[in-house]
């Protein structure tokens, strides 16, 4: 009987190259997956900072607009005379938009037409100011139910 000695140099679980499949992860592949997490993340993160850059503009040209139909409403609303030639301008400081109106009438033809300006600056530097101009006119006042007035 012959006894080979090529196995017994060999501890008992010890196997060749490529007889298994290795088990758990190289610390390189680790390092790999981590690399592109990090760049998924970061181009996300630079689409959401876009996308709130966004909203926040979004939002204050609202309150933008909204400060303007209240001026304008307001101006129109009032009586003719009522409205005083000159410019004013009001600082508001308090959220959500702080912000300056300037207000500024003018009289081409007195006692017919008025002019108006309305501007709007926010505090944010980000946000756009906005100006909106209209004219007043005197209304005709009419006197359908008098029947001895004189037509005019």
């Amino acid at each position: 009987m012959r006894i080979s000695l090529r196995r017994l140099d060999r501890s008992p679980g010890a196997t060749t190259l490529g007889s298994e499949p290795r088990k758990g992860f190289v610390l390189v592949e680790v390092i790999v997956a981590m690399m592109i997490l990090a760049i998924a993340v970061s181009s996300l993160a630079a689409l959401m900072y876009s996308v709130s850059q966004s909203g926040m503009v979004a939002t204050g040209n609202a309150y933008r607009n909204a400060v303007l139909m209240h001026e304008i409403n307001r101006l129109e609303g009032i009586p003719y005379d009522s409205i005083a030639v000159g410019s004013s301008s009001v600082s508001v400081s308090t959220l959500p938009y702080p912000h300056t109106r300037m207000i500024t009438v003018g009289e081409p033809v007195a006692n017919v037409v008025k002019t108006v300006t309305v501007v709007i600056t926010p505090v944010n530097v980000r946000l756009k100011p906005d100006t909106v101009n209209f004219i007043r006119t005197r209304a005709r006042t009419s006197r359908v139910l008098c029947t001895s007035c004189s037509a005019g």
